[in-house]
This record gives C-alpha cells, structure tokens and sequence, in this order.
C-alpha cells in the first residue's frame, strides 16, 4: 500500500507521530479549529481523541470549534470529546457577514506556546490514507496569530462579540496568513495578496502542490492565481503543479486542462492506488496545500487554489522565508512529483472522474 510517511522534519511533521506528543505535553489548554472530526475503532486518530480526554482528565480546558454544516456528518466524535468534558461549539460562516463559505482551517493550539497547522483534517483518514502536509509551529507571532483567530471564531460561533485583540506582528521568518479578508482579526495578513507577491517575486522556479485547483467560468471569471503563474511562466519561470485526479471532474478539468496548454508550465495528476482492504470514501487522495518559490520561499496552508477558500472560508497558513524549510517542501515535491503516482496531464484528453464518495 502508498503510505504518506513521505518526509519529516522540524516543521514539516508525520501527524500520527506527533500529534498525540503535542497533545500529552498540554498542561493549560487545547484549542482546536477543524473542518470536522471523524475517527474510528483502532484508527491513528483514535490515539488522539484518546490523548484529548487524557488531557481533559488532568484539567486541561479543551475546547474544539467545527464547521456546522459537517456536525451532522460526522457527530459521533465530537459528541464523545463533549461527554469527556471538552466545549463544542459550531461555526456558522455561510450565514455570517463577510463571509458565506465554511471553516475549512485545520489547526490546533496548546498552552498559547505551540500549534499545528497543516492540510490534516482531524480524520482518521487524513492520518493514514492520504499523502498531507503539515507544521508544529513555535513562532510565538504565528502562534498568538493563530490564537487570536480562534478567538475571534469562538466568540463568533457562541455568538458573543469578538475580541478586538491584535494579532502579534511577524519577527522571525514565518508570517500568517489567513482568509477571508473581512473577518481578518487586527494584525493578519490576506493570504491571497500574499501568494500573488510570492509568485510575481519568482526568477527561476515555482512549484505548487494541491488537491484541487478551479480556475473561472466563463460567466463568473476568476484568475487571481493562475494570471501571476501565467506571467510568471512568460518571463521564463518555470511552472510545475501537482494536483490530485479529482480535479477529473467536471467543473474543475477544462481550467486545468487550459492551464496546461501555457508554455512554460507542467502540470501532473497524481493517483493513489485504492486500499488493498477496500474502497475508503473521501480518501486516499494527495491532499497536500503547499507553493515554493525558487527553492528558498514557501507557503504551508489550509486552501485549494479555488476562489471560495480565499473569498468566503475561513483558512490559514504561513508564508516562509526560510532556505532550510522551503528545501524540505521542495523536497517533498520532488518525491511526489518524479513518483510512478504522478502523470503528465493531457491537454486534449476526456477523464473519467475517480470514485470519491
């Protein structure tokens, strides 16, 4: 079977691992922002759960905030962590101004000392059927950064007033950003605007990893992404992007299919093979969010490059100015991108969607 144990290092972690360390070192608190929360009998997430109620037992105050519209999904975890004592709320974003879209962020913050951040939601399938990536995080600004957003979510879901608290301004070589811009607490940075200056920085190489990538209808244009890579691609940049095959279906293929026609930029599918045990919805699938430019700069975050996720949905991420860290992702590009998972996509082609659900 394809494991997702690809690499490791200080930022760019092995979750099964190092999840359940970071959870048993918390001695204050657990706050934890998720798309949903789905585990099962003897899966890797369940030594988690496991390590959350360990927590909860010695008086750490846990509190885990979910997207409303996948709470009756997937109840059964989050009733669980509820009875241990952890507080549950819902986050309702399509029915909050300046918003309209969902909680997508995956992240989790302890003692206000350390987070993970990455493209993991907390399912078991994320830890062992899918190739992800994610970051523990010390950087006391990203931190207090991912903090204050989850304050403000919080209070938003309990339907109390958010705080006003400003985020802590970047001083080292990670920088959070976030979406969407009109629920950014003081201090955080748009993430769109972000990544257009990475790529328009560019000189010689940009290489992007995602699940799905969505350019504009005809009718509701949107090219804030793939216009920065097309000029990067024109002044002689070279383009490589890997996305996953369920971007086969439909509404996302044509775009991408387009894209691949622009000199200058390649564009590969990568197919996991289904489980030697059966076929896993929503699953084993290279679900990885990650850009790097020129080998030394990069960007860890929660999005697919579709407009929702920066216009409407709560996501977060880091920009990283750091040689060491950018090489490990590009790394890990490299590994993906040269595998016998990886194909070249064809302009010309008619895909036929693979099974997800």
């Amino acid at each position: 079977d394809w494991s997702s144990d690809v690499c490791s290092s200080d930022l760019v972690t092995d979750a099964p691992a190092v999840w359940p360390a970071l959870i048993a070192g918390a001695r204050r608190s657990i706050d934890l922002a998720q798309f949903y929360a789905s585990d099962q009998p003897g899966s890797a997430l369940a030594a988690c759960v496991a390590a959350i109620e360990a927590a909860i037992a010695r008086g750490v105050r846990v509190r885990f905030l979910a997207e409303r519209g996948f709470i009756k999904t997937y109840p059964d975890t989050l009733a669980r962590l509820a009875r241990a004592g952890a507080e549950v709320r819902a986050l309702d974003l399509k029915a909050t101004p300046g918003a309209g879209g969902i909680l997508h962020a995956k992240y989790f913050v302890i003692d206000g000392a350390v987070a993970f951040l990455g493209s993991q939601n907390f399912d078991w399938r994320a830890l062992e059927h899918n190739y992800e990536l994610g970051a523990v995080l010390r950087d006391p600004a990203v931190v207090g950064g991912l903090a204050t957003i989850f304050a403000a979510d919080w209070a938003r879901a309990g339907g109390e007033p958010a705080p006003t608290t400003a985020a802590p301004p970047p001083a080292g070589p990670l920088t959070l950003v976030a979406s969407p811009r009109d629920l950014l607490p003081p201090g955080v940075a748009w993430d769109l605007p972000r990544l257009v200056a990475l790529i328009d920085g560019a000189r010689a190489t940009i290489t992007v990893q995602l699940l799905t990538y969505r350019a504009g209808s005809d009718d509701a244009p949107w090219d804030a992404l793939e216009a920065p890579l097309v000029r990067a691609a024109g002044r002689g940049v070279a383009v490589r992007v890997l996305l996953a095959d369920w971007v086969t279906r439909p509404k996302t293929i044509a775009g991408v299919q387009r894209l691949a026609r622009v000199p200058g930029i390649a564009i590969r599918l990568t197919t996991i093979p289904p489980w030697s045990g059966g076929f896993i919805p929503f699953a084993r699938v290279a679900h990885a969010k990650a850009m790097v430019v020129d080998g030394a700069r990069a960007w860890l975050g929660t999005s697919n490059w579709e407009e929702d996720y920066f216009t409407r949905s709560r996501n977060v991420g880091v920009v990283i100015a750091d040689p060491a860290v950018a090489a490990t992702l590009a790394g890990c590009f490299a590994t993906l991108w040269g595998s016998p998972y990886a194909a070249a996509v064809d302009p010309d082609a008619r895909y036929t969607p693979p099974r997800i659900e």
